[in-house]
C-alpha cells in the first residue's frame, strides 16, 4: 500500500541507466539471419543497429560475440561493428555464450547489474545465456525486436520462456527512450534524436517535421 507521505519526484530503481546497464549483442551473422523466419530482417538489422548507436549515444558498455565465425556463421554484422571499430569480438564454438569464459568475463568487467540482450537466434542465443545470467543474480532485459527465431512461434515462445523466469521483455526504442528519459538532458538530445531520426520509421520523419517546422531544439 502507498504511503502518500513518502511518495517523492524519484524514478524507480527498476529503470535503464546509462550507468546500471551493459549491452550484449550475440550472434548478429550471415547464416543466422538466413535462418530467421520471425520477422522482417531488415526490421531486426535496422532495430539491432538503432539498439548499437543508443549504447554508443550514452557511452553504455557492450560485448560483442559470435558464434563459429570462421567454420560457419559468417562475421558479425558490418554495420553493427562499424558503430563499434575499436570492440574486441568474441568468437564462440558454444551456443550458449555464458559458457564461453571470454564472453562471461567481458560481462563481468563492465561492473554492470543490468543486462540488455539482443541476438539470433531467439530461442537458443538469447535464452541460453538469459537464463543463465538470470541464474547468477542479474537482471536481464531481452530487446525482442533486435532479435529473432527461427519461426514467429519459436520467437515468441522463447521470449515466454525467458519471461516467465524474470527476464523484462523490451524495445530498442524502449531502451534509448529509457536512458534519456528527460529531453532537458542536452547533452545526449542531439545523439538521441539523430538515432531515432535514422532508426525510428515514422517517429524520426516526426522530428524531422517538428525540428523543421517548430524549430531545431524541439523535443523527441
Amino acid at each position: 500500500m502507498v504511503d502518500i507521505s513518502k511518495v517523492t519526484p524519484a524514478p524507480s530503481p527498476d529503470l535503464l541507466t546509462p550507468d546500471n546497464c551493459a549491452v550484449l549483442f550475440v550472434d548478429h551473422q550471415p547464416q543466422m539471419f538466413f535462418g530467421t523466419g520471425s520477422g522482417d530482417r531488415t526490421a531486426i538489422i535496422n532495430a539491432t543497429l538503432g539498439l548499437a548507436r543508443s549504447a554508443k549515444a550514452f557511452d553504455v558498455p557492450v560485448v560483442l560475440s559470435t558464434v563459429a565465425a570462421e567454420s560457419f556463421s559468417g562475421p558479425i554484422l558490418p554495420q553493427l561493428a562499424d558503430v563499434f571499430p575499436d570492440q574486441e569480438i568474441i568468437d564462440r564454438t558454444s551456443m550458449n555464450a555464458w559458457e564461453d569464459a571470454a564472453f562471461v568475463e567481458a560481462v563481468r568487467a563492465t561492473g554492470r547489474p543490468k543486462l540488455v540482450i539482443a541476438g539470433l537466434w531467439t530461442e537458443v542465443c538469447v535464452v541460453l545465456p538469459t537464463l543463465s545470467a538470470l541464474a547468477q543474480g542479474y537482471e536481464v532485459y531481452v530487446v525482442t525486436d533486435a532479435s529473432g527465431g527461427v519461426s514467429p512461434q519459436a520467437h515468441e515462445h522463447a521470449v515466454q520462456r525467458v519471461v516467465q523466469a524474470g527476464a523484462v521483455p523490451v524495445t530498442w526504442v524502449q531502451v534509448l527512450l529509457e536512458l534519456q528519459r528527460d529531453w532537458a538532458r542536452t547533452e545526449t538530445y542531439a545523439a538521441v534524436t539523430d538515432v531515432v531520426k535514422e532508426h525510428g520509421g515514422a517517429y524520426g520523419l516526426g522530428i524531422v517535421y517538428a525540428q523543421a517546422v517548430i524549430g531545431a531544439h524541439a523535443a523527441g
